[in-house]
Parts: structure tokens; C-alpha cells; sequence
């Protein structure tokens, strides 16, 4: 009987340790959605957690790491998504503080259901998107590039085949 407490106990520990790990995972994803569509509603927090879903099912990688993937540009890293990219430790920290205070308003419970759902969202409504800008920026990545969708203030693009 006392093996069996044992195995028990240490399914319970096992269970909270992952229940834990999933949080703080959908934690970043749903910054990452905060920091990027806040300002855009439902409709475009949606689309760019579509996007997350996207690139993680083409990369091969869990939405926070898609999140959280950066390349090394002139000695700086550059991250993909605007909102983790910063210019100094201090400002990393405020901005990390800014978005994990988010988490605790109307949107960030939004973006909270959608990053724990990341996986059953209808990417179909960005059309299979794999990329998005601002309607006013044009990035070397979109030039001769047609979008196949715009919500909001988000143009999107199908990149990857």
C-alpha cells in the first residue's frame, strides 16, 4: 500500500510540474499576442495567434519557442516578434513587467484562452498565413509579396508553401 502512495504522490508531483511548465509557457505566447495585437481586438489577437500556430506546426517547435526564436543581426539580436526586441537589459525587464501586468486585464485573459488553445485555432482565417507586418511597413521579406489577408492594421502573408 505504501508503494502505491509513493507512485501516486509522484504522478501528483509529475503532474503539477508539467500543469506548471504549460503556464508559464502559455504565459509567453499570450505576451507575445498582447505585445503584438493588443490594440487590435479579438479579431486581431486571433490572427496573430494564428500565426504563432502556423510557424510552429512549419518549423517544427512549440509556440513558445517560435516566440521566443531570434537571429543575430550586426552584433544585436533581433527577435521576430517586435515586442521581445529591446536595447538594454533595463528595458527588457520593464517590458517583460509590462506585458506580464497585461496578462491580468480583459485582453490578457483572451490571449491567455488563446495561447492554451494554440493548437485548435482555424488558421484558415488568415488563410494559412505565416507572416504579418503593419499595413505601413514594407520589410525586405515583402517585396513582390501579395497578402492573402488583412485584419485591422496587420497585413498577412503566405510565405512557406
Amino acid at each position: 500500500m505504501k508503494k502505491l502512495w509513493m507512485i501516486v504522490l509522484a504522478l501528483l508531483v509529475i503532474a503539477c510540474a508539467s500543469a506548471l511548465a504549460n503556464e508559464k509557457e502559455n504565459k509567453i505566447v499570450a505576451m507575445t499576442i498582447l505585445g503584438e495585437a493588443r490594440g487590435e481586438g479579438k479579431t486581431g489577437m486571433y490572427a496573430v495567434a494564428c500565426i504563432i500556430s502556423q510557424r510552429s506546426i512549419n518549423r517544427k517547435l512549440t509556440p513558445t519557442q517560435v516566440c521566443l526564436q531570434n537571429r543575430l543581426v550586426k552584433g544585436r539580436r533581433i527577435h521576430q516578434f517586435s515586442c521581445w526586441n529591446y536595447t538594454s537589459l533595463t528595458q527588457h525587464g520593464r517590458n517583460r513587467a509590462k506585458l506580464n501586468a497585461l496578462l491580468k486585464t480583459k485582453e490578457g485573459e483572451y490571449a491567455m484562452l488563446l495561447a492554451s488553445n494554440i493548437h485548435n485555432l482555424k488558421r484558415e482565417y488568415v488563410k494559412g498565413a505565416d507572416h504579418y507586418c503593419t499595413l505601413n511597413v514594407h520589410n525586405y521579406w515583402t517585396k513582390g509579396q501579395i497578402p492573402v489577408a488583412v485584419i485591422g492594421n496587420h497585413k498577412f502573408f503566405k510565405l512557406k508553401p
